[in-house]
């Protein structure tokens, strides 16, 4: 019997999993989507919903909880700058489990564990994802015509 056995176990042994849920918060908050396993999301959830709600806090007491918490300092700022200020008039609730499919290797079932109300940031970064792409590509074709051009240019010297 499991009575009074809360949590996820993960099979993991403590420090592992803890040194788990700590890197996967520091994803979600930096990131704002991660894809994991969905029982690691929904291990992660309350973590993630206690470091936004110390984020609204805003105090310094707060900032030192989650940066004893979080393993990059520059994601802390991320939260009370960025992340919080997103859900002042929310009451809990700020992430969003989709599940996507199964892992090819062990069958685990794979999710998207993402932060309510980050469509914008995401849509922005796919956009801008998708810019650099095309510009690449079209450096790319520049090049292989100037390439084709010389190619041309000394085929006809040989030919002359």
């Amino acid at each position: 019997m499991r009575h009074r056995n809360a949590g996820f176990k993960l099979g993991r042994n403590t420090s592992h999993r803890r040194a788990l849920l700590r890197n996967l918060v520091t994803s979600v908050l930096e990131r704002d989507r991660v894809e994991t396993t969905v029982a690691k999301a929904k291990a992660v959830r309350p973590h993630v919903e206690k470091m936004i709600t110390l984020g609204k806090k805003g105090d310094v007491h707060s900032r030192r909880q989650a940066l004893a918490f979080l393993t990059n300092d520059e994601v802390v700022t991320r939260l009370f700058n960025v992340v919080a200020p997103r859900y002042g008039d929310r009451q809990g609730g700020y992430l969003r489990i989709v599940r996507t499919g199964f892992q090819q290797g062990d069958g685990a079932e794979k999710a998207f564990i993402e932060l309510l109300g980050a469509e914008k940031e995401l849509e922005a970064k796919r956009q801008k994802r998708a810019d650099t792409k095309a510009k690449k590509r079209a450096e790319l074709e520049k090049q292989l015509e100037e390439a084709k051009k010389e190619e041309e240019t000394k085929g006809g010297e040989e030919a002359a």
